[in-house]
């Protein structure tokens, strides 16, 4: 394993922003990492986990560790009655583990597809899309300590799985890395097992309504949703970005009835703890969908979206995100919280 010094990163992150960690490595097993933290000049260090970079902005140079997880490896590990539990490496890129289970007829990533990152990464944020989240087909993982050099095994209940959020991203932050996650999908390919679509969000609703129920399948969702993502997010080899920078806030259903007399046609999502609101609907109403400032703007077709348009700083990025919250607390009262990463 090569460790590198005062490495670039500009090529490993979404947002195109030109930063250098001290010290880089890329892992592709458990024995590497084993051998980092055997050596001493690591033992003290700061240590960044990064996968594929798409949920991530660099404000200044990283003095310490960049620790890059390129785990590969996808494999069936037991399926039966309607079920088949898959195993993916941490390094595998997002995408590919999702069409791997289409091809296979397996379900519960479709509404998933399209999302940048790796597998690793999934369970750190959580993610979701379309009415699904990660959580909804996790069955294990296995992590590294880098404090003990141990491994440890990871269940549902121990994953503190929140709403973009998971132990992984709060007080384990840099202490555990991903190497392996385990999912629990449904077998099509089993006689008797039906497909149940979740289209709750009305755009894939509509998207597959055409669809005959009987040729229905998880790979049609999965091309209805990425057809959405293309229509609506740009692609960030093309415009530096990271996709939804802010959370969409969930505010007290009394709250929601007051913002509701004053926009009657704001949308809205039922929570078990509250009411949803869109983030990026918020900010269009602010004015800042399409707006530039600087080399960096709001994307025309989704203000969720915050982009580089050119050779952008982290500074100006920072700043755009910050005259954003600002505008959307003094007009509704709504705090917004970053999504994206900011180290």
């Amino acid at each position: 394993m090569k460790i590198e010094e005062h490495y670039p990163l500009k090529h490993l992150n979404t947002f195109g922003i030109d930063a250098t960690a001290r010290y880089f490595a890329e892992v592709r097993s458990a024995d590497d990492l084993l051998e980092l933290v055997r050596r001493a000049e690591f033992r003290q260090a700061k240590k960044l986990i990064l996968g594929g970079g798409s949920n991530i902005l660099f404000t200044q140079p990283f003095d310490g560790l960049v620790i890059r997880i390129a785990i590969p490896g996808i494999e069936l590990t037991a399926h039966g009655a309607g079920v088949a539990k898959v195993r993916a490496g941490a390094g595998v890129n997002w995408q590919d583990l999702v069409d791997w289970t289409l091809d296979r007829n397996l379900a519960g990533l479709e509404n998933l597809s399209l999302i940048p990152g790796t597998a690793g990464a999934a369970p750190v944020q959580n993610i979701g899309a379309y009415g699904a989240e990660f959580k909804d087909v996790f069955e294990e993982l296995q992590a590294f300590d880098l404090e003990t050099g141990d491994m440890r095994t990871f269940l549902l209940k121990e994953c503190g799985f929140g709403y973009r959020t998971s132990v992984f991203k709060n007080e384990f932050r840099g202490r555990h890395v991903i190497l392996s996650v385990s999912l629990r999908l449904l077998d099509l390919s089993t006689n008797g097992t039906a497909f149940r679509p979740v289209t709750v969000y009305g755009e894939l609703g509509k998207r597959i309504e055409g669809i005959p129920s009987g040729e229905l399948t998880p790979r049609s969702v999965s091309e209805a949703v990425i057809a959405i993502r293309r229509a609506k997010l740009p692609d960030p080899k093309r415009l530096g970005n990271a996709g939804s920078f802010f959370k969409n806030p969930v505010i007290p259903a009394a709250q929601a009835q007051a913002l509701l007399s004053a926009y009657p046609g704001m949308p809205r999502f039922t929570e078990p703890n509250g009411v949803k609101i869109p983030a990026g609907w918020l900010i269009e109403q602010c004015g800042w969908k399409g707006k530039r400032v600087g080399n960096a703007g709001c994307h025309e077709h989704q203000a969720l979206v915050l982009v580089n348009y050119g050779p952008a700083t982290a500074k100006e990025i920072l700043g755009l995100a910050y005259n954003i919250q600002r505008s959307v607390r003094e007009k509704f009262g709504i705090d917004l919280m970053p999504e994206v990463n900011i180290v």
